[in-house]
């Protein structure tokens, strides 16, 4: 699957659509994510953390 980046402040972003958070069990409500760079590759993971942002 393809994706775009597009702008987000003074930086770059990437959509993850609902299926992928939910085949990683990650629920932006609550969670955070992990990354890493592997070669080529980033890999995302569910992070240990829980958000402490107020909504």
């Amino acid at each position: 699957m393809d994706v775009r980046f597009f702008r987000s402040g003074s930086g770059w972003a990437l959509f993850v659509n609902s299926t992928i958070l939910k085949l990683l069990k990650i629920d932006p409500e609550t969670d955070l994510a992990e990354y890493t760079v592997e070669g080529d590759k980033l890999i995302i993971t569910k992070s240990p953390n829980k958000r402490t942002d107020k909504k």
